[in-house]
């Protein structure tokens, strides 16, 4: 795989703060952002690199060993590993490597750093697991509701996932096998997928449950009687009861979220009642008020 660099993605120069990492990434994300730009896949790719890009630098970990090993930052522990042990050899032979050790050790070194790395001349290679790579789906909460089928765009590459019912706001899911190809014959990465879920105008999730706000008119409140809910999955008529309370709830079993990967399993829905006073009375209504007031 070919290197990419981080710097040259975000615009920004290798002494570059944290704050100028940040401002740069905020920047070309707006410009890059699939909704901004639906149906261009080379937007898409961009703005997959700019996360990548602002995962690793800003984070300074990450950052540190980006800087140092380029684009085998995520095998370092391993470089690391192969350096300490060679350290240890070094210490108890008193030398780089043994003339005479059979060449256990030359071996061991060039498996992990390959023959090109200048530490012999055996042929075996490095086999390092390709990279992970992030991706974000943004999602009403009206189509979470229901399993979804999407096609996603990663690297170039179209990938057609099944989002189940039910998925919440910042779940990441994984998709294996699917980030960049490994190095000499390693393993691929694993594609992450994070979910945004945008907030409903009329439903609010809180887990599996929803809440809803319902206005109800003064007579039914009163008096009682039905009236007709819209829930997720359709209508229903809920019955009143005579003198309801402003602020009065009522659960609505089965009829709230999906739970995720369980199905038929679903939250509640709870229907909250806020009493609406009535306007424009005509002079007979207010007469009757009135009456009704000193009875």
């Amino acid at each position: 795989m070919p290197f990419v660099d981080y710097y040259q993605i975000l615009g920004v120069d290798k002494k570059a703060t944290e704050k100028d990492i940040k401002n740069a990434y905020r920047k070309l994300a707006r410009k890059f952002h699939p909704d901004l730009n639906p149906n261009d896949t080379e937007a898409e790719k961009k703005f997959q690199q700019l996360n990548e890009a602002n995962e690793v630098l800003s984070d300074p970990e990450k950052r540190k060993k980006y800087d140092q090993y380029g684009q085998d930052w995520q095998h370092s522990e391993e470089f690391e590993k192969a350096r300490q042990a060679r350290g240890a050899r070094q210490q108890q032979q008193g030398e780089w490597f043994s003339g005479d050790n059979g060449g256990g050790f030359s071996d061991f070194f060039e498996s992990m750093f390959g023959s090109g790395s200048g530490f012999g001349g055996g042929q075996r290679q490095a086999r390092f697991r390709g990279q992970d790579y992030q991706a974000q789906v943004t999602m009403s909460l009206r189509q979470a509701y229901e399993t979804q089928k999407q096609t996603l765009t990663v690297n170039g590459k179209n990938i057609r996932i099944t989002v189940p019912a039910g998925v919440e706001n910042g779940q990441t899911i994984k998709i294996t096998g699917h980030g960049g190809p490994g190095s000499n014959g390693g393993p691929n990465g694993d594609l992450f997928i994070t979910f945004t879920v945008e907030n409903d105008e009329k439903f609010k999730r809180s887990g599996n449950d929803l809440h809803l706000k319902f206005d109800l008119d003064l007579y039914t409140a009163v008096l009682g009687g039905d009236v007709v809910i819209e829930t997720m999955s359709g209508k229903v008529k809920l019955p009143v009861k005579p003198e309801t309370q402003n602020g009065s709830v009522v659960r609505l079993k089965g009829k709230g979220f999906p739970v995720y990967k369980k199905d038929g399993e679903f939250g509640d829905l709870y229907v909250t009642f806020e009493i609406k006073i009535p306007t424009n009375l005509t002079e007979r209504q207010k007469e009757l008020f009135t009456e009704l007031s000193k009875s």
